[in-house]
């Protein structure tokens, strides 16, 4: 039986590259994400490349009612989800305190509300069949000391590693990846163009390596998956030096 994976956040980076390395292994689509027809174009090569059905979701995670939509697909039970990716996110200025707060408080939603509506949409399928696999999309951000982004990042990981002790027995595994700075469009949305990031060179990761690696955690069972030697060093480090010298290095770089 055909089995089919839930994406947001689908029409580029990240999202897209999901898209692309789960439909080589033979896996249906559900793409989500605002732009229509970018996740037609995705849809479109992914189809092409794999012969596989994709069906598309626009939807603005953030408008409740379109938001709703995708919970309930997500939780059909005629049309089950098997693998749900929560992929979908978009960063703020570090100066907490010149951001509008309607803009933080939509920044908590899609980063914790949005993740947890449809994780709790999937679950109940998920233990009835003994099988399933989430994918929280976190970030390193979440280990250091990072504005609201990793705060918001840091609920998920939390809530990710409790999930998948709780539910691991009953065939369903939960993974955060947290990866650091990757190449994707993520920077341009925040209005930095390439190069101006601030991030050394050495910093960047490709996003079809931080998706491959998070696919092998995944299929391990792991709670946490930490792309590159780097970033878990860089990880293990942050839990033993001072917050005042890792919320610094967590200035640097956007």
């Amino acid at each position: 039986m055909t089995r089919t994976a839930l994406i947001t956040g689908a029409s580029s980076g990240l999202g897209a590259e999901f898209a692309r390395q789960l439909a080589a292994r033979g896996m249906d689509l559900v793409l989500v994400a605002r732009d229509r027809s970018a996740l037609d174009a995705v849809a479109n090569e992914v189809r092409a490349a794999h012969a596989v059905e994709v069906e598309v979701l626009a939807a603005d995670l953030l408008d409740p009612e379109q938001r709703d939509t995708v919970v309930s697909r997500a939780a059909d039970p005629q049309h089950p989800i098997d693998m749900l990716v929560d992929n979908a996110g978009f960063g703020l200025s570090l100066a907490f305190e010149d951001t509008p707060v309607e803009d933080e408080v939509r920044h908590l939603a899609l980063h914790v509300e949005v993740p947890l509506r449809l994780m709790r949409a999937v679950l109940p399928g998920m233990l009835a069949r003994g099988s399933g696999r989430i994918i929280n999309v976190a970030s390193v951000a979440g280990f250091v000391p990072r504005g609201t982004y990793g705060a918001a990042k840091a609920w998920l990981l939390s809530f990710s590693r409790w999930a998948n002790v709780r539910y691991r027995g009953d065939g369903v595994t939960v993974t955060a990846v947290a990866p650091g700075f990757v190449h994707t469009n993520f920077h341009e949305r925040l209005g930095l163009p390439p190069g101006q990031e601030g991030v050394p060179r050495g910093m960047w990761l490709n996003a079809p390596d931080v998706v491959a690696e998070a696919l092998r955690d995944a299929a391990r069972g792991r709670s946490v998956s930490i792309p590159s030697l780097r970033y878990k060093v860089l990880v293990a480090l942050s839990r033993v030096l001072p917050d005042r010298i890792v919320a610094g290095l967590g200035e640097r770089g956007r």
